[in-house]
């Protein structure tokens, strides 16, 4: 008698670990992976899904907030704290612009 071959079910391969909330404190070596390995491209990601959407001048404010953000992000001596500041009344004052249009 001939033994009968019995394929395997195939198990779907794991998916990538949830990554936290906005919101969640995560520690250094978790932060370094975060932006290292998967922030940079979800963020292209998500601003890739939603530019085909866009009215053209909701596109132009998020592009001066973004580009606010990457020029002080350029200027090494800045510290975080200070960029983060900076760029909560800038973005608001861009956001307020366009709830009113």
């Amino acid at each position: 008698m001939t033994p009968i071959a019995v394929d395997a079910p195939q198990l779907p391969s794991p998916s990538p670990a949830p990554l936290p909330s906005y919101g969640a404190r995560l520690k250094g070596h978790q932060m370094r992976i975060l932006v290292a390995d998967r922030l940079p491209e979800r963020f292209v990601k998500a601003m890739e899904d939603r530019m085909a959407d866009l009215a053209p001048d909701t596109r132009d404010a998020y592009f001066v907030i973004l580009t606010k953000l990457v020029d002080k992000l350029e200027t090494p001596e800045k510290p975080l704290k200070d960029i983060m500041q900076e760029m909560m009344a800038e973005a608001m004052t861009e956001v307020l612009h366009i709830i009113q249009a």
